[in-house]
């Protein structure tokens, strides 16, 4: 982007940025919550778009016992398109977007709240939150997103590692699972998701509250430019998902214990499982690097993506 450009976009960010505490009217409130789950959704869309191939991989070396590996990593992804044609490799994508979109919408809708009600508790109406109201409230809002999408991020799972003969679409799934292995399977692995959600959301959405309020307060700019904000995003996509890595695999495991072959056990005795037969590091951080190269992108384009959307809507409004 020229020189020109950032700086006629400068002020139109600085004016359509609204206040992150300020009260609000009822009709103004209503239009910050429709706004926050229009731009979370989109943000959720597009993100996991872009990283779907390597979330696929990633999700089928969790729930196996292969060695991890770039090499098999690309592997896998090499022979996945040779024997099921380029578009497989979005297979479980359709689930994915059933489940991101309004899981990122809740969770982004959410984050703003928690903001404003916490803001409002400790004080801040027009500043900042200080750093631990600021994890609670990343934390508070992937805790309400998860209640309440959990069972479409199973079937994601199970789209993810079973061939297409096995599921047609999504509502088969929901189908399947129903009648052969009971309603309540739709929450199995519902507790080490929610464990793992409150340290991924808090610390993502910290760190990427944090890296703002400091380049605001060392670069003198109100706002950062969108290619600083995915960098934001990119660190606080690699400090959250490092935190909760071991529980996502537990998860994974619990998730597609019925197609997979394992026997469906308690946390702690998938989390033995697993470290016996693999090893502690290798074994709970299977599939991690991956996660290092497509949560960076995944999350810088989220908040980015967000950030933008809500400063475009504000902008229209007025």
């Amino acid at each position: 982007m020229g020189d020109g450009v950032k700086e006629a976009a400068a002020p139109l960010r600085e004016e359509a940025e609204p206040a992150l505490h300020a009260p609000t009217s009822k009709k103004s409130g209503r239009h910050e919550v429709l706004s926050s789950l229009l731009s979370g959704a989109l943000a959720g869309a597009l993100a996991k778009t872009a990283v779907a191939p390597l979330d696929r991989t990633k999700i089928i070396f969790q729930v196996s016992s292969k060695k991890f590996s770039a090499k098999e990593a690309f592997r896998l992804l090499y022979f996945t398109y040779l024997n099921e044609g380029f578009l497989s490799l979005w297979r479980g994508n359709s689930a994915t977007m059933v489940r991101v979109v309004p899981y990122a919408a809740i969770q982004f809708s959410a984050h703003e709240e928690y903001k404003r009600v916490l803001g409002r508790c400790y004080g801040f109406h027009h500043r900042a939150l200080p750093p631990w109201p600021r994890f609670l409230a990343g934390a508070l809002a992937g805790t309400t997103a998860t209640s309440l999408t959990y069972p479409l991020d199973l079937v994601r799972a199970r789209m993810a590692v079973t061939p297409k003969e096995m599921y047609s679409n999504i509502f088969h799934v929901f189908i399947r699972i129903s009648r052969e292995e009971g309603l309540k399977t739709l929450y199995h692995g519902f507790t080490p998701t929610l464990l793992g959600v409150i340290p991924y959301a808090g610390l993502s959405f910290f760190t990427y509250e944090t890296l703002k309020s400091l380049h605001r307060e060392y670069s003198g700019h109100r706002q950062p430019y969108p290619m600083e904000r995915m960098i934001f995003g990119a660190c606080a996509g690699i400090i959250g998902q490092s935190a909760s890595y071991p529980l996502d695999v537990v998860r994974r495991r619990m998730q597609t214990a019925g197609v997979m072959g394992y026997p469906r056990a308690s946390i702690m005795r998938t989390m033995w499982t697993i470290v016996h037969e693999e090893g502690a590091v290798r074994g709970l951080y299977k599939g991690l690097s991956m996660n290092w190269l497509k949560g960076p992108i995944a999350v810088g384009i989220s908040f980015t993506t967000f950030d933008l959307m809500q400063i475009l809507l504000e902008h229209l409004q007025h």
